[in-house]
C-alpha cells in the first residue's frame, strides 16, 4: 500500500475489525474516514449484476464522469481484465481477506494513469458475501483529471492481504495474470506440467 487514503481506509478497516475476520458493515462509520471518503466505495457482492456501487464517493464518480450507484463496478474494467476483477472480488469475499492492486486507464486523449485499488470484506447480516468496501485512488493527479472522463480500467499487480488478525496481517504478492482461478484459500494457475 502506497497511497495515503489507501493507507487510511485500511487501518480503519482493520481497527474497525479488532480481531474478527472483517467488520460489519454498521461498524464503518462515514465520519470516522471523511478525509478519505470521496475515494472509496461499497458494493453490493452480486455477479449476475457485475458487483453494483452500493456507494460511489465523489472522487470515484468524478474519475468516470457521472455518478456510479448502482453500477456495476465490473463494466468500469477492460473485457480482458473484468474476469480477473470478478475473480478478485469473490477471493476478497469469500475467503474473507483483502487485496490491494494496481490498475491503470487512459482518458480519450490517451494520457494514461496509474491507480491503486482497495478491496476488503465487510460482514453484512452476518455474511461476508454480500458487502465488499473498497478505494480507488490515482497514484499521481494530472492537470487534466477532472476536466477528462477515464477509459475502461486495466488490472495490474496483485496482492492479498489475509484474514489474519490485525496485528497479524501481511500482504501477499500475486501477479494479475489471466489464466488464474480462485480456490478455497489458493489461487490455481491453469497450465504448468500435466
Amino acid at each position: 500500500m502506497k497511497h495515503p487514503s489507501i493507507c487510511e481506509l485500511f487501518d480503519y478497516w482493520n481497527e474497525r475489525r479488532g480481531q474478527r475476520a472483517a467488520p460489519e458493515r454498521g461498524d464503518i462509520e462515514p465520519g470516522d474516514i471523511r478525509g478519505v471518503l470521496a475515494d472509496t466505495f461499497i458494493l453490493a457482492f452480486d455477479a449476475p449484476a457485475g458487483h453494483p456501487f452500493r456507494i460511489a464517493g465523489t472522487r470515484v464518480c468524478a474519475l468516470f464522469g457521472h455518478e456510479l450507484k448502482g453500477e456495476a463496478f465490473a463494466d468500469l474494467w477492460t473485457a480482458e481484465t473484468r474476469p480477473l476483477v470478478r475473480d478478485l472480488l469473490t477471493v476478497v469475499a469469500h475467503e474473507t481477506t483483502g487485496a490491494v492492486a494496481g490498475a491503470r486507464a487512459a482518458n480519450a486523449e490517451g494520457a494514461a494513469l496509474d491507480f491503486e485499488l482497495l478491496m476488503l470484506p465487510l460482514y453484512h447480516r452476518g455474511r461476508t458475501d454480500a458487502r465488499v468496501l473498497g478505494a480507488l485512488v490515482p497514484i499521481k493527479v494530472p492537470d487534466w483529471l477532472g476536466t477528462s472522463t477515464l477509459g475502461p480500467l486495466a488490472l495490474g499487480t496483485l496482492r492479498y492481504i489475509g484474514s489474519e488478525t490485525a496485528t497479524d496481517a501481511v500482504p501477499r504478492i500475486v501477479p494479475a495474470m489471466s489464466n488464474r482461478r480462485p480456490r478455497r484459500g489458493l489461487v490455481v494457475y491453469d497450465g504448468g506440467q500435466g
